[in-house]
């Protein structure tokens, strides 16, 4: 008589699939996929920033637990009932991503990220989950300062890094952005002026911490390149935005003290009072002045003079 050869132990799932089901489902429910809708192995793989096989591993293992079903033709394809919530909480917390977005700009600007990475370097770099990382990608792609590599990864864009590129920088700005303000076609929208006056005012009245940090850049940036797009030069508004990515490294993780984001204030709303006041030769002179200021700014921890610490704890 023949013995019964013992069954064979199922293999569980390796860290690598369980993570990309996890992500397959997030991305059912984030983008709201219709029931049968095909999960093409080719685009799980791009968004995913892995090869076709784990992705092909990881469908089997949800269709396994009836999350996604296979198709006729052997695809596979969302299932009739949207996939459950994870037990933790799905979307990221506004916090934990503006914590990585600060971070990876700290680090990247100090040399310690290098300039390629992956979705994986990250979440195991910083201990954050795949969502939380996509998002803050997905914003530094909005501001071009990553871009997608074809096939897999990211690479960051050129940044201002070192004193002597950042000191060029101011230099050329000094030259251009003043004389943005005195072009023939200049006009300032109200409309504009008004909304940036009342951010300005703001930020001057928010609690100061860390992640405030990302809130005040785009704030920034955005005052420098509308008064760039006021003088109808599209080559000045280019140079002005361009000089905007290549900062914005340097100024997300802000290390110039919360004294100077007050006098970042008040000088951009000297400005705006001037160019209201249809005086554009006193708002360039003015501009220039705020360009030189802030070029001699060092970094600082502390900032005595308001008795505010910056908070760059994580």
């Amino acid at each position: 008589m023949k013995q019964k050869s013992a069954p064979i132990a199922k293999a569980a799932p390796s860290r690598l699939q369980r993570e990309l089901s996890a992500g397959i489902l997030e991305l059912i429910r984030a983008e709201k996929l219709a029931p049968g809708t095909r999960l093409a192995e080719v685009a799980l793989a791009e968004r995913l920033q892995v090869s076709r096989t784990p992705v092909r591993a990881a469908l089997k293992l949800l269709a396994g637990r009836r999350l996604v079903r296979v198709g006729a033709s052997r695809g596979y394809f969302v299932t009739d009932t949207a996939p459950p919530a994870p037990k933790t909480p799905g979307k990221p917390a506004p916090a934990d991503t503006d914590r990585l977005f600060v971070a990876i700009a700290r680090d990247r600007r100090s040399g310690r990220l290098p300039v390629d990475v992956s979705e994986r370097d990250l979440m195991q770099r910083y201990g954050a989950s795949r969502p939380v990382v996509q998002r803050v990608l997905a914003k530094l792609a909005e501001v071009a300062a990553v871009q997608r590599k074809p096939g897999h990864g990211w690479r960051f864009q050129p940044i201002i890094a070192d004193a002597q590129a950042r000191a060029e920088s101011y230099r050329y700005r000094m030259l251009i952005e003043p004389a943005a303000l005195l072009e023939p076609g200049f006009q300032l929208d109200p409309g504009w002026a008004a909304e940036m006056r009342r951010r300005h005012q703001d930020a001057t009245r928010q609690t100061w911490n860390e992640t405030a940090s990302i809130a005040f850049f785009e704030m920034n940036a955005a005052f420098h390149e509308g008064l760039a797009a006021a003088s109808d030069n599209r080559f000045l508004l280019v140079a002005v935005q361009q000089q905007n990515r290549l900062r914005s490294f340097a100024n997300y993780d802000w290390t110039f003290g919360y004294q100077r984001v007050l006098v970042n204030c008040r000088e951009h709303l000297a400005i705006l009072d001037r160019l209201e006041a249809g005086e554009r030769e006193a708002a360039a002179a003015l501009m220039r002045s705020h360009l030189e200021g802030a070029s001699k700014v060092k970094r600082v921890t502390d900032d005595p003079a308001n008795g505010r610490r910056i908070n760059n704890s994580k």
